[in-house]
């Protein structure tokens, strides 16, 4: 590997909308899948690296609609989860994964911990500390910030098949998360939204939910789509809207 990596020309964190008058602050910590040529693909070919466990397929876009659609400032990851993982604590076992599903990952095996810091620094870091300068701003300014993260699931998981259009993910923000669920039920007629499914929040899988929401009394919620109803454009353009329209801002706290 080179002493200047190539992904020093990518920048680190995708921010939108910063001014936005929006309480709702958006996160989306597995955006993209971009690994920067010196890293080999990590050992994984094009097809791998279109998979689930490269990134969070159809929501990147999703965000960036909703951000638009609400005034709401966002946060985007622009590497893949594979690197380091931005919704993890750096000492949990999942930040840089050596196995995911049933795919290992050649290029994280071994890693040396000057390696897993580096990683750290390049990806992890200048994406936390522009939440947490953001997060900082609007409590100087008195401005609330309601969490909302946005990510996405497979629709079968280790030849289990998952039923939900999509879950939400929540702690102490039973209340919020629960007007928001049914109001995307209503949203449509069958659509199937589930509380803290296709999994539920924890300590060592949710960074953002739980660092930036209920650790410090912000409401927050983790929204999960089910991957094949976010692959194409209009696919996208509906969702956001559904999620614009059911969030019970109202109710947030």
């Amino acid at each position: 590997m080179s002493d200047t990596p190539a992904s020093s020309l990518h920048a680190p964190f995708e921010a939108l909308n910063l001014e936005g008058t929006s309480p709702v602050v958006l996160l989306c910590e597995h955006a993209s899948n971009y690994i920067p040529p010196e890293y080999g693909g990590l050992g994984l070919d094009a097809f791998e690296l279109g998979r689930h466990i490269a990134w969070d397929i159809g929501v990147a876009d999703v965000v960036r609609r909703l951000s638009q659609q609400l005034d709401a400032p966002a946060f985007l990851g622009t590497y893949s989860r594979l690197l380091i993982d931005l919704n993890r604590p750096l000492h949990a076992v999942s930040s840089i994964v050596t196995r995911s599903e049933a795919t290992d990952i050649p290029g994280n095996q071994s890693l040396t911990p000057a390696e897993r810091e580096q990683r750290a620094a390049l990806y992890f870091k200048p994406y936390h500390d522009a939440v947490e300068q953001h997060l900082a701003d609007r409590a100087a300014a008195g401005r609330p910030a309601i969490m909302v993260a946005v990510h996405s699931f497979t629709p079968i998981y280790l030849g289990v098949s998952r039923a939900w259009h999509a879950g939400l993910l929540y702690e102490k923000a039973a209340r919020f998360a629960g007007a928001t669920i049914e109001r995307l039920r209503a949203s449509e007629v069958g659509l199937n939204v589930g509380h803290n499914v296709p999994y539920a929040p924890s300590p060592d899988e949710d960074y953002g939910l739980l660092v930036y929401g209920d650790n410090v009394g912000n409401p927050a919620i983790l929204i999960e789509i089910r991957q094949d109803l976010l692959l194409r454009p209009e696919n996208q353009a509906t969702w956001a809207d559904r999620i614009a329209g059911s969030l019970a801002l109202d109710v947030a706290f």
